[in-house]
Formats: C-alpha cells, sequence, structure tokens
C-alpha cells in the first residue's frame, strides 16, 4: 500500500475539525461571558473544564500523528472523546437542574451560611450574589447554554473518535 501523509489524512482532518470546534466553542462561551456580560453560574464553570483540558491534549495529538506516531495520537483522540462525553455528562445534568428534575449544588441556590456566623452559633441565612444554576440566561432555538453544550460535546466526542479510529487504521500505513 502507498504511503498516506498523515496531515492531509482522515485522522488529521477530524483531528483538526475537533480542535477548531472546541476552541470556538469555548470562544463563544467566554465571549458571552466578558463581552456580553452574561454571568455564568458554577456549573457553567464546570462544563469548560472538559474544554481546557482536551483543547490542548488535541494539539499535541495532531503533533503526534504528523510526527509519525499514529498509534499515540489515537489513544490521546480516544482520550479526547472520553473527555468530551464527561463534558456532555455536565451539560446534561446541568439541564436536569434548570429543567427542576433534580437539585443543583448549593452553591448556585443564591443563599448559603456565612462562615462567620457560623462560627458565632449565628445559624442565620447570609444571602450572596450568585447566579443560579436553576435558572437559564437565554435560550437560543429552544435550547439553553447548557443544552448546546450537550450538543457540541456529543459532536465533538464523534469527531475525536472519528479521529481516533482513522489514525489506527494509518498505523498499518507507517
Amino acid at each position: 500500500m502507498p504511503r498516506v501523509r498523515l496531515s492531509r489524512s482522515e485522522a488529521y482532518r477530524w483531528g483538526a475539525a475537533a480542535l477548531f470546534l472546541a476552541a470556538a466553542s469555548i470562544l463563544i462561551a467566554l465571549g458571552f461571558e466578558h463581552i456580553g456580560k452574561m454571568r455564568p453560574c458554577a456549573l457553567c464553570y464546570q462544563q469548560r473544564w472538559p474544554y481546557y483540558a482536551t483543547i490542548p491534549a488535541l494539539f499535541v495529538a495532531l503533533v503526534l500523528l504528523t510526527s509519525g506516531r499514529p498509534r499515540l495520537a489515537a489513544g490521546l483522540f480516544g482520550l479526547v472523546a472520553l473527555g468530551f462525553l464527561a463534558g456532555a455528562g455536565l451539560g446534561v445534568h446541568h439541564v436536569g437542574v434548570e429543567w427542576g428534575f433534580w437539585p443543583g449544588p448549593e452553591s448556585c441556590s443564591g443563599t448559603s451560611l456565612s462562615p462567620l456566623k457560623t462560627i458565632l452559633g449565628l445559624n442565620q441565612p447570609a444571602t450572596f450574589d450568585v447566579v443560579r444554576c436553576d435558572q437559564s440566561s437565554g435560550r437560543f432555538l429552544g435550547l439553553t447554554f447548557a443544552g448546546w453544550n450537550v450538543v457540541a460535546s456529543l459532536m465533538l466526542c464523534t469527531a475525536s473518535l472519528k479521529a481516533a479510529f482513522a489514525a489506527r487504521e494509518h498505523e498499518t500505513y507507517l
């Protein structure tokens, strides 16, 4: 079989697409926060963690792919896919909190006990300026931002898996 140039391979295209879309997704979220002045809740911040971990990993996987190490790249693409699957799970959890299927964390409730008052034995709830997790800040085409994160995470998981399987196929050409 002829040797395939990995930088133009299907694995590289899927991996690069995942990297571009993941970076675009997190930049959009940061844009809504900093330019649009939409304050994220605690669960919104948690949903960003997989992106912060997988974006550098996708870059490293692409470097491994172009340096002739498709097996390592495939493994890393597979780990990235698991990261995005976890991100989709975080998004589903947040959507469930928004719809009232289950309670969110106490840090999203808008009230909590002040540590100083707890120490002094004054167990009066103190209200803090908190962004509530059970109230959506907006909808686009019927989905909240958490819902769109589920869609994006599942698409990125799929792209990463396609890159992983394509990289494994190209391993035989080297």
